[in-house]
């Protein structure tokens, strides 16, 4: 079946990305076919399982379920836009802390919709917590751990901002 080809122009990471692209790619497929980020997983393709969670315009999404072309002129937030060079953001390092990460292959889900969460919520209830998970599944951890590290995540990153309040005094 022939695909029409459409030009998408993304922010991904704050950096832009330009490309042709089959109409039916998702943005899944996008990120790692093409740009080559692997950090969003494949795993249920049907937007069950948040293994594919990314950040659209600052909302947890789930990259399967989305066509590229969907996202072009937007800005997406992938797992490997986290870190600053070598220092991991505060949310995977507590998740480290906490041993919330057993075999790995939903943590960089579970970070993006805990970041989503953060952001909005710096302070989230553990039902708030629970709830921006509820897309995201684990086989592994069980929930009490990732739990744990989200509050460690936003205890962090607390500190972070009263630590800059304080510089900028």
């Amino acid at each position: 079946m022939d695909y029409q080809t459409t030009h998408i122009s993304i922010d991904i990471n704050g950096k832009e990305y330009s490309s042709y692209i089959p109409s039916n790619l998702t943005l899944l497929d996008f990120l790692r076919e093409s740009i080559g980020f692997m950090g969003a997983k494949k795993g249920c393709d049907s937007g069950h399982c948040g293994a594919c969670t990314v950040l659209l315009e600052g909302k947890a999404v789930n990259s399967c379920m989305l066509l590229a072309i969907q996202a072009d002129g937007k800005r997406i937030t992938t797992i490997e836009g986290l870190n600053e060079g070598e220092k991991l953001h505060p949310i995977q390092e507590a998740f480290i802390e906490e041993n919330a990460i057993q075999c790995g292959f939903c943590t960089p889900g579970m970070i993006m919709s805990a970041k989503g969460l953060l952001d909005k919520n710096p302070n989230p209830t553990d039902l708030e917590i629970k709830e921006a998970l509820s897309g995201n599944l684990c086989r592994c951890t069980g929930y009490t751990k990732i739990i744990n590290a989200v509050k460690n995540a936003a205890d962090k990153l607390n500190n972070q901002r009263k630590d800059s309040e304080m510089e900028e005094k």
